[in-house]
């Protein structure tokens, strides 16, 4: 049986990649409808760049939706630095014909949990956790219901990447992050330290490119053009594929090893903000709330991505 799910997302060249593996994974994964964020740049562009990226895929019965235009209390962060001017930069892709939904993205997801068996629905969130914190405040009884969340997010031992402390996603909107890691439904964290191991180096790139189809010319594009900050920063061979490792991780678990421990998030200190606080060695005694990953076999996951980007258009 299928595993339902929704994604919550700001694509993003790696959301856009994500979906697709997603999108192109039926017999696993029952994907209930796209819900956009602001993040990576404006909520109306993110919501036209998720319809753009169903359309690719050839699954055009996903329906998708707009939530959140802004952070719960802070002023909105964006990346057009690292995903360019449309947050989705590289390919050409024509604009969507697909209608975005008329219900707001954040009503869907308390309407969907609320309607359906408990502990059936899967949260992938791909972006700031904005839609996700206001449901739970909205409806609190939805985080009984969560079968689990699956978020990128987040990191530790490898520190930040939008500042010192933190990781973009929780930066963008920390006190979101903070209700959903207090909200007591399983969740399963992929962080920078297990994305930066997820390169997308050029033999890798080039293998997605040989598949011949759209969406593997389109992953091409897209991760050519957003690797290129990473790369000049880190100085790495490949740049971090982050959002995709959610996806993977309900396809094949065993690509990833972590540990059950607590995290918190910072949300005061105006050095730190948007830091994950990791307790991984288990020295502070706090309940553990979160299976956090910290390593990931990138050879298994790009097998597993390259095999799932050839099913489709």
């Amino acid at each position: 049986m299928s595993r339902k799910i929704i994604i919550d997302t700001d694509p993003g060249q790696d959301d856009a990649v994500a979906i697709l593996l997603a999108l192109a994974s039926p017999e696993e994964l029952d994907v209930l409808g796209v819900v956009a964020v602001a993040g990576n740049v404006g909520l109306a562009q993110n919501a036209i760049n998720a319809r753009k990226v169903v359309e690719l895929s050839g699954r055009t019965d996903i329906p998708v939706y707009a939530g959140s235009v802004r952070p719960m209390r802070r002023q909105l962060v964006t990346a057009e630095h690292v995903h360019g001017d449309t947050g989705l930069n590289g390919p050409d892709l024509p604009e969507p014909t697909i209608p975005l939904q008329a219900q707001h993205g954040v009503d869907f997801i308390i309407e969907t949990l609320m309607n359906a068996e408990p502990k059936t629905i899967t949260l992938c969130t791909l972006g700031p956790l904005t839609n996700i914190g206001m449901a739970l405040i909205k409806e609190p009884r939805i985080a009984e219901r969560i079968q689990e969340i699956v978020m990128m997010g987040g990191a530790y031992f490898e520190v930040g990447n939008i500042t010192p402390a933190a990781e973009f996603n929780i930066y963008v909107d920390p006190e979101a992050a903070d209700v959903v890691m207090r909200c007591g439904a399983p969740i399963t964290i992929q962080p920078l330290d297990v994305t930066h191991m997820i390169q997308s180096t050029p033999s890798r790139l080039n293998a997605i490119r040989a598949l011949g189809n759209k969406s593997g010319q389109a992953v091409y594009d897209m991760l050519t053009f957003s690797e290129s900050f990473d790369l000049k920063k880190y100085g790495w061979e490949g740049a971090p594929l982050h959002d995709p490792t959610v996806i993977a991780w309900l396809l094949q678990p065993e690509l990833f090893e972590g540990r059950h421990c607590n995290v918190a998030i910072e949300t005061a200190s105006e050095l730190t903000i948007g830091m994950t606080v990791v307790d991984y060695w288990h020295v502070t005694g706090r309940a553990h709330n979160a299976n956090y990953l910290r390593s990931g076999n990138a050879e298994g996951f790009y097998k597993l991505l390259t095999e799932r980007l050839a099913r489709l258009p």
